[in-house]
């Protein structure tokens, strides 16, 4: 029960927002590029997550990540890997915004008008409020609504089946290779429970692996379903993945997709906001109002800067902070090896290492 239990969570860990721009980054690149990508990442992400697991199974204290790095690689290194949490935080913040918005918008400007703008600051004044009110954790929403993500996907693929068209499947296009990595990379971002899911499961490294190791491949399959049933059925595939199979499944089915996308992306909203501001708050000893403000109003400068485009906001946010995020766990790994068992590294994670780092070179270049 306790195995269900975990990998339930993390699941809803897993599966957010990045879901949502994955078909169009197929459509733009090629499903088989895609497709190959996971493969890989898919490998990768479940090595990061293993030696995270390693790390806080033979730890005794349970921390988060910057916790973990003070213990083994000292406190420059804690407030380097906070810099780091904190950022990949407030992109994903900001991604949040954007789509939540833009969902918000497609489910209540038929009835009350209005633009995309109205609608992203009201569901960050909603947010907001409730992140500076406290409201306690929302893993149990979370939960059910991976549940519905589940129905709804069902749903789609029932109502899209006759509407796939093979030939969407066949075009690659090298122009946009390197932009599934970050993208991918942030979609499968899930290790920041692993330390609640040593509570559920106590100090079961086998059971922990196997958590790991099955939500990620789980993960991967619902990934490659929902992206084979958007891009099979749309003629042009939308950045939000859902207003693109307007004329196709009709607009009831669409309301609904718009629905659960605004409840996901709040909860989860609420769920990173509430985290980071607790980060500020509780080890860095930030004032209560300055941690929640920081936290909240930041990614909405970005938005009000320009920050607006989804894909290349999840992508950049993905290939960088969450890259450099994998480089440290490799050497809190390292570094954890030759003390607690004194053993060196497989050098298989220096190839892992190196293909973090020239993904980040790669994706500044292709942003650039």
């Amino acid at each position: 029960m306790n195995f269900l239990k975990a990998l339930a969570i993390f699941l809803g860990t897993i599966i957010g927002v990045g879901i949502f721009g994955l078909p169009f980054v197929a459509s733009k690149s090629g499903f088989w590029v895609v497709v190959g990508y996971f493969v890989v990442m898919a490998i990768a992400t479940i090595a990061m997550n293993l030696i995270y697991g390693s790390v806080i199974m033979g730890t005794e204290k349970i921390h988060r990540l910057p916790g973990y790095v003070q213990e083994y690689l000292g406190f420059k290194w804690k407030r380097f890997s906070f810099l780091v949490v904190a950022l990949g935080i407030t992109g994903s913040l900001l991604a949040y915004l954007i789509i939540g918005g833009q969902f918000l918008f497609s489910c209540l400007s038929p009835f009350l008008g209005g633009n995309i703008f109205l609608y992203t600051l009201l569901f960050f004044s909603a947010g907001s409020f409730l992140v500076l009110r406290g409201i306690k954790s929302i893993s149990a929403v979370e939960l059910i609504l991976l549940g519905v993500l589940l129905v709804i996907l069902g749903l789609f693929f029932v109502e899209a089946f006759p509407y796939i068209n093979i030939d969407n499947f066949k075009t690659i296009n090298l122009e946009y290779l390197i932009l599934p990595y970050g993208i991918i990379l942030f979609s499968l971002g899930g290790g920041s429970v692993i330390p609640e899911l040593k509570e559920i499961l106590g100090n079961k490294p086998k059971m922990l692996k196997a958590v790991i190791i099955s939500g990620i491949l789980i993960t991967v399959m619902i990934y490659l379903l929902f992206i084979y049933v958007i891009q099979g059925a749309s003629v042009v595939v939308s950045e939000d993945a859902i207003s693109g199979l307007g004329s196709v499944l009709g607009e009831d089915v669409i309301k609904l997709g718009f629905l659960f996308g605004v409840i996901a992306c709040f909860t989860s909203f609420l769920t990173l906001a509430l985290t980071l501001k607790k980060v500020l708050w509780y080890d860095f000893k930030f004032n209560k109002n300055i941690a929640w403000f920081l936290t909240c109003f930041i990614p909405l400068g970005l938005f009000l800067l320009g920050f607006r485009k989804f894909i290349d906001v999840i992508s950049f946010t993905g290939a960088i902070f969450f890259g450099v995020e994998g480089i440290i766990l490799i050497l809190l790994y390292k570094k954890y090896l030759k003390i607690k068992l004194s053993k060196e590294m497989n050098p298989l994670f220096y190839l892992l290492f190196g293909v973090l780092i020239l993904g980040i070179i790669l994706s500044i270049f292709f942003f650039r």
